[in-house]
């Protein structure tokens, strides 16, 4: 099957999203200029990773003297739902994660998932000019916009249900058995 590479640079949002109630939701990643929308689905640990990395980055770049932001301003924070529709291009199996001093960029680059062990061995070799392999959706943004991205992020992954006390195991509205109890219901 052809590659479709979807590409953004300074797109006017680069988000993540969830649809559905905590406990049986769905995460997206999320780009959008002008009417163009690319949404794919992620883990939700995968959204957890990319945040705490991308944090990492910006905080590394500040550190050597690049000009990024610490916080978010409150008018800057996206808190808006996921922009409509939300077709789902393809599910991520991996992500890169690049800092392009030139531009002062940060590349975000998800690839979709891959079928079986010849084609991870493929992937680790990719070429995106090749017309062949996994669908790809590049996005170049700003520091500013990655720290926005982040701050959600992690606001998106704390709306999860709250964890057992006894277990750490996440808590659903009628409760759930618990290991630490015995399987009684906590």
């Amino acid at each position: 099957m052809p590659r479709r590479i979807f590409s953004f640079d300074a797109p006017d949002r680069f988000t993540t999203g969830t649809v559905g109630e905590p406990g049986n939701r769905t995460f997206f990643l999320q780009a959008r200029s002008g009417p163009r929308v690319v949404s794919v689905i992620v883990e939700k640990e995968q959204v957890a990773v990319l945040a705490e990395r991308l944090g990492q980055l910006l905080d590394e770049m500040r550190n050597r003297g690049v000009d990024v932001p610490l916080e978010v301003p409150e008018a800057s924070r996206d808190t808006q739902p996921l922009d409509e529709p939300i077709v789902e291009q393809f599910r991520v199996g991996s992500m890169v994660l690049a800092w392009d001093g030139e531009e002062r960029e940060i590349l975000v680059e998800a690839r979709s998932q891959v079928e079986d062990e010849e084609e991870e061995d493929e992937e680790e070799e990719d070429d995106l000019t090749a017309p062949e392999g996994p669908d790809v959706l590049q996005v170049r943004v700003p520091a500013e916009a990655a720290r926005v991205f982040v701050d959600r992020a992690l606001r998106i992954i704390a709306a999860g249900r709250p964890p057992c006390p006894f277990c750490g195991l996440p808590l659903n509205p009628e409760g759930h058995i618990c290991p630490r109890r015995n399987g009684h219901i906590h």
